[in-house]
């Protein structure tokens, strides 16, 4: 992609990201990702009200009327982005890759963290971490996270989950908000998931195509794995084909809502073929009845 090619593409993505988080996103998701705890910030008269376990007695008997502690919420929580950039990414049955939606994903929650005065890192992996960028705040630091995403070739095809979860125990030392976004098309990644999602607030973003759920009947077709290259010829025009394939895409998707459950990671699914938006919104709405 040449250098204007990539400044229009990346000046569209931030107007249409911008122009959601505002239209649909504005307020709830500082209300949905809380920060560290509260920390003191002043003391002012008590008013009628009040709640009577606030009252600071020392400055009270100073000042000899009522006064009270006035905290804040210790806002700034890092927010990274873990961006599955294997092969599979560059499938898409509908016009629409996978990566074009992991794209557009963290350009719409970056813009929203630095909304909130929060940091955004990002991680790009494969078979190995290609790209770590350490969270930072700030437009300019988005728009270079947006970038590296659009540009990134990988020197991996392959998938290893649990190899990024690893790195992100040991990259972040504070309680951070972790988006795995992939399509989760690997195994032997369970028990890291689970303890990153101790240490860490992790939700998954499940990125799905239609064709990877439901095939159509279109006789003998030659089927290549992104991530190996690998061909394999198979008979699309047979009922039990298309049903096995069926029911081990419905096995898996459930295999996966268990893991999360287990795990206490949320999920959200997006489809290469529907606005992601409506997912992203019912998600934040969602949490946010959880904690209120």
């Amino acid at each position: 992609m040449i250098r204007s090619e990539l400044f229009k593409k990346i000046r569209h993505i931030e107007i249409r990201t911008k122009h959601l988080v505002e239209s649909f996103l504005s307020g709830q998701y500082h209300s949905v990702f809380k920060g560290q705890g509260m920390e003191f910030q002043d003391v002012r008269e008590y008013s009628t009200g009040d709640d009577v376990r606030s009252i600071d007695w020392n400055v009270t008997a100073r000042m000899g009327s009522p006064y009270v502690k006035v905290f804040r919420e210790e806002r700034e929580l890092a927010v990274v982005f873990a961006v599955d950039g294997s092969r599979s990414g560059l499938f898409g049955s509908s016009g629409s890759r996978k990566r074009d939606l992991e794209v557009e994903l963290c350009a719409l929650l970056a813009f929203s963290a630095i909304k909130n005065n929060d940091r955004a890192g990002l991680v790009i992996f494969t078979e190995e971490i290609e790209k770590f960028v350490p969270p930072r705040k700030g437009r300019r630091h988005v728009l270079r996270t947006i970038r590296e995403i659009l540009t990134f070739t990988p020197e991996l095809g392959g998938t290893d989950l649990k190899k990024s979860c690893d790195f992100l125990l040991k990259a972040l030392n504070r309680k951070s908000i972790v988006f795995i976004i992939s399509d989760f098309l690997d195994t032997g990644f369970e028990m890291s998931l689970c303890t990153l999602g101790k240490k860490h607030d992790v939700i998954a973003v499940l990125v799905r195509d239609r064709r990877e759920i439901e095939i159509p009947e279109l006789g003998l077709v030659e089927l290549e794995d992104y991530e190996d290259g690998t061909r394999t010829l198979v008979d699309l025009g047979s009922k039990d084909v298309r049903q096995r394939f069926s029911e081990q895409s419905e096995r898996r998707e459930k295999e996966l809502e268990e893991l999360f459950r287990r795990a206490g990671v949320d999920c959200i699914t997006v489809w290469t073929d529907r606005p992601y938006i409506n997912d992203i919104v019912k998600f934040f709405k969602m949490r946010e009845a959880r904690f209120h």
